[in-house]
């Protein structure tokens, strides 16, 4: 078997736009740009388009971000499509990988709130790329055995760990490296997975400024590397010739040109020249599983992740992951779990008497929110019976705010040290978001009980809680004209 390399960048950023607005704000520190999406599409993503570095890796294109720089970079945006559209021509299948919309952490979300971001992430890369994925993102590599069974019964062929995550025989005689490995699930499903190298990977994200060239890279890791026991890579150090097999490096796109300004360049001439020189065929993921399919088994580790030692803590209760003291995440999740119970509650008693199962209709939202369709029209096409416009506006305002409800729960608003920080502060303005639509459309306000639980998340650092930050948000859409008192 010849020596294989992938490089997979997964490129993604928050939906920083305003719930009330539509529109991002400007961001303190992105300067000379207005936001982050504009300061990292320019300082990443537009350069490894221009050089051509998509076509030559492996990539997620997160669906938030995506709408972002249609909208925004449209022909940053068309580059990156059309680089996955070459390879689909020149190889059969196309590099671009699929991701769940919201950036949830999956094995913390419910059962149906899995499946929605899954099928939203889905028909997002359909629409996005003209075909249908063959593996998806996780969120921060969070997995568990529930979060795959649902990507394998939505048709996704694999994900990508990283070593830590799994049990079993990486790499060894059978020159495997990172994969792919098959992951048995229940009812007799199995979902591929690809073990990424950490300390490859890990190499490249945080010290790449140490070498002066990607070659200098290539024969300290991959000509004589040293000793460790990353995935296809033989404890002990020596020289890799003949190992055969894929050596896997996974990162955040946003490593190449943001977190490395050196880094557009690096990594165009790992793949165009260093790498072929060390004897390294380039591929990617899809291309590999095609054709090489999965020969051994390994077991998944549930509730781990790659950015915290701690499993899924990080975005839930709190860990030593993050300065101070964390645990205002708790009751922030807290809160958020219930407010989402009380929602999902009035959407399913509102909805049940109006369209033909609420749950399949919020699966296919997306259609409306990828402007696809018009919601009547989508309302029309799941309806019982003929609906009055007031119905169908009712429909319409529930189902926005589950769009809201959902973005309440993107992971960087647990990520951090600090609830201040503009993360939380967008979770809860999501929340606020879906509250009011949903007090518009039936008349509930779920309004007091949700500040009532906030208040229980308090910043040691200021003080605020998280009431204190929903009393602000309410003001600011109360100035853009939201009615936000309670009649």
């Amino acid at each position: 078997m010849g020596m294989y390399f992938c490089i997979h960048g997964h490129f993604y950023q928050p939906p920083r736009e305003d719930p009330f607005t539509g529109e991002v704000p400007r961001e303190v520190g992105a300067e000379p740009y207005s936001n982050f999406n504009e300061k990292i599409t320019a300082e990443c993503y537009t350069p490894n388009a221009q050089v051509g570095n998509f076509a030559r890796i492996s990539f997620n294109l997160g669906g938030t971000l995506a709408a972002w720089m249609a909208r925004h970079a449209p022909d940053t945006y068309n580059k990156i499509v059309a680089a996955d559209r070459a390879n689909l021509v020149t190889y059969g299948v196309g590099n671009a990988v699929a991701q769940s919309v919201h950036h949830t952490i999956l094995p913390l979300a419910n059962a149906r709130d899995k499946l929605t971001q899954v099928l939203w992430g889905i028909a997002s890369f359909r629409y996005r790329f003209g075909r249908d994925p063959v593996g998806m993102w996780l969120p921060e590599m969070a997995v568990d055995r529930a979060t795959l069974q649902v990507l394998a019964e939505a048709g996704i062929k694999y994900t990508i760990l990283s070593a830590e995550q799994v049990h079993g025989p990486l790499g060894g005689a059978k020159g495997l490296g990172a994969g792919p490995y098959w992951v048995r699930l229940e009812d007799r499903r199995s979902i591929a997975v690809f073990v990424r190298d950490t300390y490859l990977s890990n190499t490249l994200s945080f010290d790449m400024d140490r070498y002066r060239s990607p070659a200098e890279w290539t024969q300290a890791h991959l000509l004589t590397f040293p000793s460790h026991a990353g995935a296809g890579l033989k404890p002990g150090g020596g020289r890799r010739e003949g190992a055969g097999g894929l050596i896997l490096v996974a990162t955040d796109g946003e490593t190449f040109g943001h977190h490395h300004r050196s880094g557009v360049e690096f990594l165009r001439l790992l793949l165009s020249r260093d790498l072929s020189r060390a004897g390294y065929e380039i591929t990617y993921l899809n291309r590999y599983l095609k054709e090489h399919p999965p020969r051994a088994e390994v077991e998944v580790l549930d509730g781990t992740s790659w950015s915290c030692a701690h499993g899924v803590a990080r975005w839930a209760t709190g860990c030593p992951c993050t300065a101070g003291d964390s645990t205002w995440k708790r009751a922030l999740r807290t809160a958020l779990t219930t407010l989402s119970d009380q929602l999902d509650g009035v959407y399913e008693e509102t909805l049940s008497v109006l369209v033909r199962d609420p749950w399949r209709v919020r699966d296919r939202y997306i259609q409306v929110v990828l402007g696809i369709v018009r919601g009547p029209d989508f309302i029309a096409a799941h309806a019982i019976d003929g609906l009055t416009s007031a119905q169908v506006g009712r429909a319409l305002l529930l189902l926005q705010a589950q769009l809201h409800r959902q973005r309440m729960y993107t992971s960087c608003a647990y990520f951090f040290e600090e609830l201040s920080r503009p993360e939380p502060r967008y979770a809860i303005a999501n929340a606020a978001r879906a509250i009011l639509l949903t007090r518009r459309a039936v008349g509930v306000d779920l309004l007091p009980g949700f500040r009532r639980d906030l208040a229980a998340a308090v910043s040691t650092t200021t003080g605020k809680t998280g009431a204190d930050l929903l009393d602000e948000i309410l003001t600011d859409a109360l100035a853009l004209g939201e009615d936000v008192h309670a009649r």
